[in-house]
């Protein structure tokens, strides 16, 4: 017997910017919109019309949207007690936004509706089903979201259902079952879901969950067990409190685990760069432990898994990476032994003999390294400069002369400045130049690329984007070991550079320097 087809509902673009720090504009939410789109998604729900400015931009920008495969939206309350359904306004306002789909959610269990609500319990049956019934006379697809629906089950059974028979009766297209507060266990879900799925057999059913309990994810599979067909959630999981189930998640599991049919299945390589697509519109840094789509997903840092990967790649990954657009990585480390080595070597271009003498003293060469302070893990561009050196491979673009660095601080309300000086080589031609900055690293790195850029025009694309300071061995105080990490970015590309010193301006220079050549070697087609 075949299995259903799972309908994917985002609600990223409105219950995902109820999640603290998550904030999109409106033409952010008509570009995710087409993302999400293009990835296969079924359903996006847009927002909650009339409740803020934002939302009543979005509804009227959508329209003008040319979607290929999911239906917009709009999310909505049923009627007020006092009002008919024709009356309210709120209805109404659904209605103008021009959706084909509208979800509205309801009360289901009774301690909302006497304590929060406030209105008989038959009151409510009428206006869960005069509400749905109203949108379904006007030609809207309706979801019904059965709001706290695990919660009230537990509370009154029998007033659960008769919620869920007054949308039904209303004639709505699907029973959305609410884990409001993200509480339930996975065999609660389970067992509620399937007996909603077996009391009406002609109705869709679907879950909408949050992760308060850490089991969002799990309690949305757990619906599926029990005949769920329809999954709500958000992309990386954003939404109010701790999140909303994660679709990047859900959705390879389904595929991949269970074995759901999807109308985004074609397109799950896809899916890292669309959760990366929604950070960078969200203005937040992408969660590298996300699991499948997540930078760490696939890394093995461990010398005895990376040489099993290396033999056979399941033996300690769960799914091949590239169904999902990730890829497998390895990082090298004073953990790391041969076999990592070889695999971190061979992605960077390097073709190394396992049982060489050169790969042994690499091995030693990085060792020694982070025991002084390097690590390599978050400095791909610096691991592969090393290994140029250590392989007689290297090229240098310039040589290093000398640097000097000064603060001053010219009054007690005046802001401290920095001015940088450097002096280095091409091809025997002194440069020497002097810049300024807030601060005595975006000083040097000016003046370093100030220098170069007669030299090479390319430097002007050059940004440093990310700057991490690790006070190693704090114990020894003002005479610790520093660790810098910058990143740098050219306006294409993002590489990680590492520094190790005593000296904080001196770790920060080898950072700089190490970003600077890779910069030079990357444009000429070394890397």
């Amino acid at each position: 017997m075949s299995k259903p087809t799972i309908n994917i509902y985002d609600t990223t673009l409105r219950d995902g910017t109820q999640g603290e720090g998550v904030s999109f504009s409106v033409t952010d939410k008509l570009r995710i919109a087409e993302k999400l789109d293009q990835f296969g998604v079924d359903y996006i729900e847009g927002g909650w019309p009339g409740s803020n400015p934002r939302d009543m931009a979005f509804f009227e920008e959508a329209k003008k949207l040319k979607l290929k495969h999911a239906k917009i939206a709009a999310f909505g309350s049923t009627r007020r007690a006092n009002l008919t359904a024709e009356e309210d306004p709120q209805l109404k306002t659904l209605l103008e936004a021009e959706t084909p789909v509208v979800t509205i959610f309801g009360k289901t269990w009774l301690l909302h509706v006497t304590d929060v609500l406030r209105v008989d319990p038959e009151d409510n049956l009428k206006m869960i089903e005069d509400s749905v019934r109203f949108l379904k006379s006007n030609g809207r697809e309706v979801i019904y979201d059965a709001e706290h629906f695990f919660d009230g089950y537990v509370d009154n059974p029998e007033y659960a259902l008769k919620t869920l028979k007054a949308a039904v009766d209303g004639g709505a297209d699907c029973l959305s079952l609410c884990d409001t507060n993200g509480g339930k266990l996975v065999s609660e879900v389970a067992t509620f879901t399937q007996i909603v799925v077996d009391t009406f057999p002609e109705t869709q059913v679907g879950v909408h969950c949050h992760n308060d309990s850490g089991l969002g994810v799990a309690v949305s599979l757990a619906g599926v067990d029990g005949g769920a067909t329809h999954i709500q959630g958000t992309m990386n999981g954003y939404g109010e409190r701790v999140g909303n189930a994660n679709l990047t998640t859900i959705i390879p599991n389904l595929a991949l685990k269970m074995k759901y049919p999807l109308s985004c299945e074609e397109n799950l390589d896809k899916l890292r760069d669309v959760s990366i697509f929604v950070a960078d519109l969200a203005n937040l840094e992408h969660d590298k432990k996300a699991p499948f789509v997540g930078l760490s997903a696939f890394t093995h840092k461990g010398g005895a898994h990376a040489d099993a990967t290396k033999k056979v790649s399941y033996s300690y990954e769960h799914v091949d990476p590239t169904l999902v657009g990730n890829k497998q990585r390895v990082l090298v480390s004073d953990m790391a032994g041969r076999s990592s080595l070889l695999m971190k070597a061979q992605e960077l271009g390097f073709d190394l003999d396992r049982n060489s003498p050169e790969a042994k003293a690499i091995i030693e060469k990085l060792k020694e390294l982070e025991f002084d302070g390097y690590a390599y893990e978050s400095a791909d561009a610096s691991l592969r400069l090393l290994l140029d050196k250590l392989t007689g491979r290297h090229k240098s673009h310039f040589e290093f002369e000398g640097y000097r660095v000064i603060v001053e601080k010219r009054s007690a309300d005046a802001k401290p400045m920095a001015e940088a000086t450097i002096k280095v080589s091409v091809d025997g031609e002194p440069h020497y130049t002097v810049a300024e900055g807030t601060g005595p690293v975006g000083a040097l790195d000016k003046a370093l690329r100030l220098a170069l850029s007669k030299a090479y025009p390319n430097m002007n694309d050059v940004e440093l984007k990310d700057y991490k300071v690790r006070i190693l061995e704090a114990k020894q105080g003002t005479d610790a070991k520093t660790r810098v990490l910058i990143e740098t970015g050219d306006g294409e590309s993002l590489w990680g550079t590492v520094g190790a010193s005593d000296n904080i301006i001196e770790a920060s220079w080898q950072a700089i320097k190490d970003s600077i050549e890779y910069k030079l070697l990357n444009d000429e087609g070394s890397v």
